[in-house]
Protein backbone atom coordinates (compact mmCIF):
# COMPACT_ATOMS: atom_id res chain seq x y z
CA UNK A 1 0.00 0.00 0.00
CA UNK A 2 1.17 3.49 -1.06
CA UNK A 3 2.81 5.06 2.37
CA UNK A 4 1.00 8.24 3.95
CA UNK A 5 3.84 10.02 3.62
CA UNK A 6 3.92 11.51 -0.58
CA UNK A 7 6.94 14.30 0.42
CA UNK A 8 9.21 15.23 1.97
CA UNK A 9 7.30 16.16 5.34
CA UNK A 10 5.19 13.49 7.17
CA UNK A 11 1.81 14.78 5.33
CA UNK A 12 -2.28 13.19 5.59
CA UNK A 13 -3.00 11.12 2.62
CA UNK A 14 -5.41 13.10 0.31
CA UNK A 15 -8.91 11.87 0.27
CA UNK A 16 -9.49 9.87 -2.87
CA UNK A 17 -11.20 10.86 -6.47
CA UNK A 18 -14.64 9.28 -6.94
CA UNK A 19 -15.84 8.21 -10.01
CA UNK A 20 -18.46 11.16 -10.52
CA UNK A 21 -14.87 13.17 -10.53
CA UNK A 22 -14.22 12.24 -14.03
CA UNK A 23 -14.85 14.13 -17.05
CA UNK A 24 -17.81 13.70 -18.89
CA UNK A 25 -16.67 11.54 -21.85
CA UNK A 26 -13.43 10.82 -20.61
CA UNK A 27 -13.42 7.17 -19.74
CA UNK A 28 -9.57 7.24 -18.48
CA UNK A 29 -9.07 9.54 -15.77
CA UNK A 30 -6.02 12.33 -16.26
CA UNK A 31 -5.57 10.95 -19.91
CA UNK A 32 -4.72 12.61 -22.96
CA UNK A 33 -6.44 12.67 -26.37
CA UNK A 34 -4.82 9.83 -27.50
CA UNK A 35 -6.27 7.38 -24.78
CA UNK A 36 -9.56 9.24 -22.91
CA UNK A 37 -11.72 6.85 -24.50
CA UNK A 38 -10.00 3.67 -23.34
CA UNK A 39 -8.83 2.07 -26.37
CA UNK A 40 -6.31 -1.41 -25.13
CA UNK A 41 -3.43 0.24 -27.51
CA UNK A 42 -3.60 4.08 -28.23
CA UNK A 43 -2.95 4.10 -32.00
CA UNK A 44 -3.38 8.26 -31.65
CA UNK A 45 0.29 10.32 -32.29
CA UNK A 46 0.39 12.37 -29.40
CA UNK A 47 2.85 15.01 -28.10
CA UNK A 48 4.31 14.85 -24.03
CA UNK A 49 6.11 17.30 -22.49
CA UNK A 50 8.20 15.60 -19.73
CA UNK A 51 8.70 11.26 -18.64
CA UNK A 52 7.77 10.12 -15.50
CA UNK A 53 9.83 7.48 -13.81
CA UNK A 54 8.42 6.04 -10.85
CA UNK A 55 10.27 4.10 -8.93
CA UNK A 56 10.08 2.10 -5.21
CA UNK A 57 11.96 3.70 -3.61
CA UNK A 58 14.37 2.73 -0.72
CA UNK A 59 16.68 3.93 1.89
CA UNK A 60 20.11 5.78 1.77
CA UNK A 61 21.41 5.37 5.09
CA UNK A 62 20.97 3.86 8.58
CA UNK A 63 18.30 6.14 9.64
CA UNK A 64 16.02 6.03 6.86
CA UNK A 65 15.83 2.51 7.10
CA UNK A 66 12.68 2.25 9.39
CA UNK A 67 10.68 5.48 8.82
CA UNK A 68 11.17 3.75 5.27
CA UNK A 69 9.75 0.36 5.96
CA UNK A 70 7.25 2.25 7.60
CA UNK A 71 6.01 4.18 4.44
CA UNK A 72 6.29 0.18 2.57
CA UNK A 73 4.02 -1.10 5.17
CA UNK A 74 1.93 1.66 5.75
CA UNK A 75 -2.11 1.18 7.07
CA UNK A 76 -0.75 -2.42 8.29
CA UNK A 77 0.23 -1.51 12.02
CA UNK A 78 3.27 -3.17 11.59
CA UNK A 79 5.29 -2.54 15.03
CA UNK A 80 8.95 -1.45 14.57
CA UNK A 81 10.15 -4.32 16.42
CA UNK A 82 8.98 -6.72 13.14
CA UNK A 83 9.95 -4.43 10.59
CA UNK A 84 13.51 -4.54 12.78
CA UNK A 85 13.57 -8.25 11.27
CA UNK A 86 13.45 -6.48 7.53
CA UNK A 87 15.68 -3.68 8.49
CA UNK A 88 18.94 -5.97 9.05
CA UNK A 89 18.96 -6.80 5.34
CA UNK A 90 19.27 -3.08 4.83
CA UNK A 91 21.70 -2.30 7.73
CA UNK A 92 23.95 -5.59 6.18
CA UNK A 93 24.50 -2.78 3.42
CA UNK A 94 24.95 0.36 5.62
CA UNK A 95 21.54 0.68 5.89
CA UNK A 96 21.78 1.41 1.65
CA UNK A 97 19.55 0.28 -1.11
CA UNK A 98 21.01 0.66 -4.42
CA UNK A 99 17.63 1.07 -5.94
CA UNK A 100 17.69 4.96 -5.77
CA UNK A 101 21.47 5.22 -7.40
CA UNK A 102 20.40 2.75 -9.84
CA UNK A 103 17.04 4.89 -10.79
CA UNK A 104 19.44 7.98 -10.91
CA UNK A 105 21.62 6.22 -13.57
CA UNK A 106 18.79 4.94 -15.67
CA UNK A 107 17.18 8.62 -15.82
CA UNK A 108 20.51 9.94 -16.88
CA UNK A 109 20.97 7.16 -19.47
CA UNK A 110 17.11 7.69 -20.71
CA UNK A 111 17.62 11.40 -21.40
CA UNK A 112 20.79 10.96 -23.21
CA UNK A 113 19.25 8.28 -25.44
CA UNK A 114 16.05 10.75 -25.73
CA UNK A 115 18.71 12.76 -26.74
CA UNK A 116 20.32 11.25 -29.49
CA UNK A 117 16.78 10.81 -31.15
CA UNK A 118 16.06 14.45 -30.56
CA UNK A 119 12.88 13.94 -28.58
CA UNK A 120 14.16 16.78 -26.26
CA UNK A 121 11.98 15.40 -23.19
CA UNK A 122 13.52 15.73 -19.77
CA UNK A 123 12.37 12.74 -17.28
CA UNK A 124 11.56 13.64 -13.62
CA UNK A 125 12.00 10.84 -11.02
CA UNK A 126 9.82 9.97 -8.04
CA UNK A 127 9.44 7.06 -5.67
CA UNK A 128 6.29 5.20 -4.01
CA UNK A 129 7.99 4.95 -0.56
CA UNK A 130 10.72 7.18 -0.03
CA UNK A 131 12.21 10.33 -1.42
CA UNK A 132 12.04 11.93 -4.40
CA UNK A 133 8.26 11.09 -3.69
CA UNK A 134 5.95 10.50 -7.02
CA UNK A 135 4.06 14.07 -5.75
CA UNK A 136 7.27 15.67 -5.60
CA UNK A 137 8.11 15.06 -9.23
CA UNK A 138 5.31 15.74 -10.51
CA UNK A 139 5.03 19.07 -8.87
CA UNK A 140 8.21 20.03 -9.78
CA UNK A 141 7.82 19.02 -13.34
CA UNK A 142 5.02 21.40 -13.45
CA UNK A 143 6.53 24.47 -11.63
CA UNK A 144 8.95 24.09 -14.69
CA UNK A 145 6.19 24.63 -17.73
CA UNK A 146 5.22 20.89 -18.24
CA UNK A 147 1.83 19.72 -18.79
CA UNK A 148 1.69 16.48 -20.26
CA UNK A 149 3.68 13.55 -19.05
CA UNK A 150 4.06 9.78 -20.63
CA UNK A 151 4.82 7.84 -17.21
CA UNK A 152 7.38 4.81 -17.08
CA UNK A 153 7.17 2.47 -13.91
CA UNK A 154 10.27 0.76 -13.31
CA UNK A 155 8.72 -2.61 -13.09
CA UNK A 156 8.11 -5.08 -16.35
CA UNK A 157 5.06 -7.29 -15.82
CA UNK A 158 0.90 -7.06 -14.62
CA UNK A 159 0.04 -7.43 -11.13
CA UNK A 160 -1.07 -4.83 -8.57
CA UNK A 161 1.66 -4.17 -6.95
CA UNK A 162 4.48 -4.14 -10.30
CA UNK A 163 1.30 -1.87 -12.41
CA UNK A 164 -1.95 -0.59 -10.62
CA UNK A 165 -0.57 0.68 -7.63
CA UNK A 166 1.40 2.76 -9.27
CA UNK A 167 -1.53 4.27 -11.11
CA UNK A 168 -2.81 4.83 -7.95
CA UNK A 169 0.27 6.46 -6.94
CA UNK A 170 -0.27 9.12 -9.61
CA UNK A 171 -4.02 9.22 -8.62
CA UNK A 172 -2.70 10.18 -5.54
CA UNK A 173 0.18 12.46 -6.71
CA UNK A 174 -2.38 14.25 -8.59
CA UNK A 175 -4.80 15.28 -5.92
CA UNK A 176 -2.34 15.84 -3.38
CA UNK A 177 -0.55 18.37 -5.60
CA UNK A 178 -4.19 19.43 -6.79
CA UNK A 179 -3.23 19.61 -10.07
CA UNK A 180 -5.68 17.20 -11.61
CA UNK A 181 -7.55 19.81 -13.66
CA UNK A 182 -3.82 20.65 -15.06
CA UNK A 183 -2.17 18.10 -16.08
CA UNK A 184 -2.52 14.75 -18.40
CA UNK A 185 -0.62 11.52 -17.95
CA UNK A 186 -0.49 8.26 -19.90
CA UNK A 187 1.92 5.21 -19.33
CA UNK A 188 3.97 3.27 -21.03
CA UNK A 189 2.73 -0.59 -21.56
CA UNK A 190 3.82 -3.17 -19.06
CA UNK A 191 6.57 -4.01 -21.09
CA UNK A 192 7.77 -7.85 -20.21
CA UNK A 193 8.60 -8.95 -23.78
CA UNK A 194 9.94 -6.12 -24.78
CA UNK A 195 12.78 -6.81 -26.69
CA UNK A 196 14.98 -4.58 -24.99
CA UNK A 197 14.03 -5.69 -21.49
CA UNK A 198 14.72 -9.72 -22.46
CA UNK A 199 17.98 -9.27 -24.10
CA UNK A 200 20.20 -8.42 -21.25
CA UNK A 201 18.69 -11.68 -19.88
CA UNK A 202 19.48 -14.08 -22.67
CA UNK A 203 23.21 -12.45 -22.49
CA UNK A 204 23.79 -12.89 -18.95
CA UNK A 205 22.13 -16.53 -19.10
CA UNK A 206 24.13 -17.54 -22.15
CA UNK A 207 27.41 -15.76 -20.84
CA UNK A 208 26.92 -18.35 -17.53
CA UNK A 209 25.96 -21.76 -19.20
CA UNK A 210 29.41 -20.86 -20.98
CA UNK A 211 31.33 -20.30 -17.92
CA UNK A 212 29.80 -23.61 -16.73
CA UNK A 213 30.85 -25.52 -19.56
CA UNK A 214 34.27 -23.66 -19.33
CA UNK A 215 34.18 -25.36 -15.83
CA UNK A 216 33.77 -28.72 -17.02
CA UNK A 217 29.93 -28.53 -16.11
CA UNK A 218 27.86 -30.10 -19.03
CA UNK A 219 24.44 -27.60 -18.57
CA UNK A 220 22.53 -30.55 -20.45
CA UNK A 221 22.28 -32.44 -17.56
CA UNK A 222 23.88 -30.78 -14.62
CA UNK A 223 22.85 -27.62 -14.64
CA UNK A 224 19.28 -26.37 -13.21
CA UNK A 225 17.98 -23.00 -14.14
CA UNK A 226 16.09 -21.02 -11.98
CA UNK A 227 14.20 -17.37 -13.33
CA UNK A 228 13.58 -16.25 -9.95
CA UNK A 229 10.63 -13.07 -9.47
CA UNK A 230 8.71 -11.54 -6.38
CA UNK A 231 6.53 -13.89 -4.71
CA UNK A 232 2.86 -12.38 -4.36
CA UNK A 233 -0.10 -14.09 -2.67
CA UNK A 234 -1.88 -16.45 -4.99
CA UNK A 235 -4.99 -14.56 -4.72
CA UNK A 236 -3.09 -11.03 -5.99
CA UNK A 237 -1.66 -13.36 -8.90
CA UNK A 238 -4.69 -14.37 -10.14
CA UNK A 239 -6.69 -10.98 -10.52
CA UNK A 240 -3.54 -9.69 -12.63
CA UNK A 241 -4.56 -8.31 -15.69
CA UNK A 242 -7.95 -8.19 -17.44
CA UNK A 243 -10.53 -10.81 -15.64
CA UNK A 244 -11.40 -11.26 -19.36
CA UNK A 245 -8.56 -12.45 -20.47
CA UNK A 246 -8.95 -15.66 -18.58
CA UNK A 247 -5.18 -16.83 -18.05
CA UNK A 248 -5.91 -19.09 -15.21
CA UNK A 249 -4.23 -19.47 -11.76
CA UNK A 250 -1.38 -17.11 -11.39
CA UNK A 251 -3.06 -14.95 -13.94
CA UNK A 252 -1.41 -12.08 -16.20
CA UNK A 253 1.82 -12.59 -13.64
CA UNK A 254 2.43 -16.09 -13.96
CA UNK A 255 2.03 -16.51 -17.29
CA UNK A 256 4.33 -12.93 -18.54
CA UNK A 257 7.03 -14.85 -16.48
CA UNK A 258 6.67 -18.28 -17.53
CA UNK A 259 6.13 -16.85 -21.47
CA UNK A 260 9.14 -14.70 -21.22
CA UNK A 261 11.38 -17.23 -19.62
CA UNK A 262 10.34 -19.79 -22.74
CA UNK A 263 11.47 -16.98 -24.84
CA UNK A 264 14.82 -17.10 -23.22
CA UNK A 265 15.42 -20.56 -23.40
CA UNK A 266 14.82 -20.92 -27.12
CA UNK A 267 17.23 -18.73 -27.34
CA UNK A 268 19.88 -20.96 -26.05
CA UNK A 269 22.20 -23.75 -27.91
CA UNK A 270 21.13 -26.20 -25.29
CA UNK A 271 18.46 -28.04 -23.87
CA UNK A 272 18.72 -27.61 -20.09
CA UNK A 273 16.53 -28.15 -17.25
CA UNK A 274 14.38 -24.62 -16.38
CA UNK A 275 11.88 -23.47 -14.27
CA UNK A 276 10.15 -20.48 -12.72
CA UNK A 277 10.77 -20.13 -8.87
CA UNK A 278 9.74 -17.19 -6.62
CA UNK A 279 11.33 -15.33 -3.63
CA UNK A 280 10.57 -12.88 -0.89
CA UNK A 281 7.71 -13.50 -0.02
CA UNK A 282 6.24 -11.81 3.13
CA UNK A 283 2.73 -11.77 4.89
CA UNK A 284 0.85 -14.33 7.51
CA UNK A 285 1.88 -17.91 6.96
CA UNK A 286 -1.73 -18.99 6.67
CA UNK A 287 -2.33 -16.67 3.15
CA UNK A 288 -0.92 -18.97 0.31
CA UNK A 289 1.85 -16.78 -1.90
CA UNK A 290 3.55 -18.54 -5.11
CA UNK A 291 5.61 -21.44 -4.91
CA UNK A 292 8.26 -22.72 -5.10
CA UNK A 293 10.69 -21.02 -3.09
CA UNK A 294 13.86 -20.53 -4.38
CA UNK A 295 15.71 -22.17 -1.78
CA UNK A 296 13.38 -25.05 -1.71
CA UNK A 297 13.69 -25.41 -5.35
CA UNK A 298 17.36 -25.13 -4.87
CA UNK A 299 17.43 -28.07 -2.01
CA UNK A 300 15.99 -30.30 -4.64
CA UNK A 301 18.84 -29.90 -6.85
CA UNK A 302 21.30 -32.58 -5.90
CA UNK A 303 19.02 -35.47 -5.74
CA UNK A 304 18.51 -34.40 -9.56
CA UNK A 305 21.95 -34.74 -10.15
CA UNK A 306 22.40 -31.56 -10.52
CA UNK A 307 26.02 -30.08 -9.99
CA UNK A 308 25.06 -26.28 -10.57
CA UNK A 309 22.49 -23.66 -10.46
CA UNK A 310 22.17 -20.74 -12.80
CA UNK A 311 19.80 -17.89 -11.14
CA UNK A 312 18.22 -15.40 -13.54
CA UNK A 313 16.69 -12.78 -11.83
CA UNK A 314 13.64 -12.13 -14.29
CA UNK A 315 11.31 -10.19 -12.19
CA UNK A 316 14.13 -7.56 -11.42
CA UNK A 317 14.86 -4.32 -13.40
CA UNK A 318 18.10 -3.72 -11.35
CA UNK A 319 19.87 -4.76 -8.43
CA UNK A 320 17.67 -3.45 -5.53
CA UNK A 321 17.82 -5.12 -2.07
CA UNK A 322 15.66 -8.35 -3.10
CA UNK A 323 18.47 -9.16 -5.64
CA UNK A 324 21.52 -8.47 -3.23
CA UNK A 325 19.88 -10.19 -0.21
CA UNK A 326 17.66 -12.63 -1.32
CA UNK A 327 19.60 -13.81 -4.15
CA UNK A 328 23.41 -12.70 -3.56
CA UNK A 329 22.93 -13.65 -0.49
CA UNK A 330 20.87 -16.21 0.99
CA UNK A 331 20.12 -18.06 -2.23
CA UNK A 332 23.72 -18.42 -2.74
CA UNK A 333 23.89 -19.74 0.58
CA UNK A 334 21.76 -22.37 0.00
CA UNK A 335 23.21 -23.33 -2.74
CA UNK A 336 27.13 -23.41 -1.51
CA UNK A 337 26.06 -25.42 1.50
CA UNK A 338 25.03 -28.09 -0.80
CA UNK A 339 27.78 -27.86 -2.89
CA UNK A 340 25.99 -26.60 -6.04
CA UNK A 341 28.42 -24.38 -8.05
CA UNK A 342 26.01 -20.75 -8.49
CA UNK A 343 25.52 -18.16 -10.68
CA UNK A 344 23.64 -15.33 -10.70
CA UNK A 345 23.03 -13.54 -13.98
CA UNK A 346 22.64 -9.43 -14.41
CA UNK A 347 19.62 -7.76 -14.27
CA UNK A 348 18.90 -4.68 -16.79
CA UNK A 349 20.32 -1.87 -15.19
CA UNK A 350 21.34 0.23 -17.35
CA UNK A 351 22.44 -2.05 -20.23
CA UNK A 352 22.05 -0.20 -23.91
CA UNK A 353 19.81 -2.71 -25.19
CA UNK A 354 17.03 -1.75 -21.86
CA UNK A 355 17.42 1.70 -22.26
CA UNK A 356 16.97 1.99 -26.23
CA UNK A 357 13.84 -0.63 -25.29
CA UNK A 358 12.01 2.03 -22.66
CA UNK A 359 12.89 4.84 -25.58
CA UNK A 360 11.47 2.78 -27.94
CA UNK A 361 8.03 2.58 -26.05
CA UNK A 362 8.30 6.60 -25.39
CA UNK A 363 8.48 6.64 -29.43
CA UNK A 364 5.83 4.12 -30.05
CA UNK A 365 3.37 6.74 -27.90
CA UNK A 366 4.04 9.62 -29.27
CA UNK A 367 4.29 7.92 -32.71
CA UNK A 368 0.76 6.18 -32.32
CA UNK A 369 2.46 3.01 -33.79
CA UNK A 370 0.05 0.31 -34.44
CA UNK A 371 -0.11 -2.95 -32.48
CA UNK A 372 1.28 -5.43 -34.62
CA UNK A 373 4.33 -3.17 -35.65
CA UNK A 374 4.89 -3.00 -31.68
CA UNK A 375 7.95 -5.10 -30.65
CA UNK A 376 7.05 -7.93 -28.27
CA UNK A 377 8.47 -11.56 -28.30
CA UNK A 378 5.93 -13.57 -26.59
CA UNK A 379 2.65 -14.38 -28.18
CA UNK A 380 0.96 -12.36 -24.92
CA UNK A 381 2.26 -8.82 -25.76
CA UNK A 382 2.14 -6.08 -27.00
CA UNK A 383 0.40 -5.44 -23.54
CA UNK A 384 -2.03 -3.00 -23.30
CA UNK A 385 -1.77 0.79 -23.25
CA UNK A 386 -4.99 1.36 -21.27
CA UNK A 387 -5.64 -0.99 -18.70
CA UNK A 388 -8.68 -2.77 -19.01
CA UNK A 389 -11.72 -2.84 -15.98
CA UNK A 390 -10.31 -5.00 -12.81
CA UNK A 391 -7.27 -5.22 -14.21
CA UNK A 392 -5.16 -6.26 -11.17
CA UNK A 393 -7.56 -5.16 -8.68
CA UNK A 394 -6.80 -5.66 -4.92
CA UNK A 395 -9.91 -6.93 -3.71
CA UNK A 396 -8.75 -6.24 0.25
CA UNK A 397 -8.51 -2.77 -0.31
CA UNK A 398 -12.12 -1.84 -2.67
CA UNK A 399 -12.11 0.14 -5.06
CA UNK A 400 -9.14 2.90 -5.60
CA UNK A 401 -8.84 5.41 -8.05
CA UNK A 402 -6.13 4.86 -10.48
CA UNK A 403 -4.78 6.62 -13.56
CA UNK A 404 -3.80 4.96 -17.38
CA UNK A 405 -7.00 2.74 -17.07
CA UNK A 406 -10.68 2.29 -17.64
CA UNK A 407 -12.71 3.19 -14.23
CA UNK A 408 -13.99 0.18 -12.95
Amino acid sequence: MMAENIGHAFRPKPPRATRADIADGCWVPGATDATCAGPPHATTPQTYDAVLLLGFGGPEGQDDVIPFLRNVTGGRGIPDERLEEVAHHYRHFGGVSPINAHNRELKAALEAEMSVRDLGLPVYWGNRNWTPYIADALQQAYDDGHRRFLAIATSAYSSYSSCRQYREDLADAVEFTGLSAQVQIDKVRPFFDHPGFVAPFALGLRSALDELAARGVDPRTEVEILFSTHSIPNADADRSGPPADGLGPGGAYVAQHAAVAEQIMDRMDVDASWQVVFQSRSGPPQVPWLEPDINDAIEELPALGRRAVVIVPLGFVSDHMEVLWDLDTEAMHTAGRLGLIALRTPTPGTHPDYVRGLVDLVEERIAGTAPADRPHVTELGPWYDVCRPGCCENKRLGFQPALAGLVQ
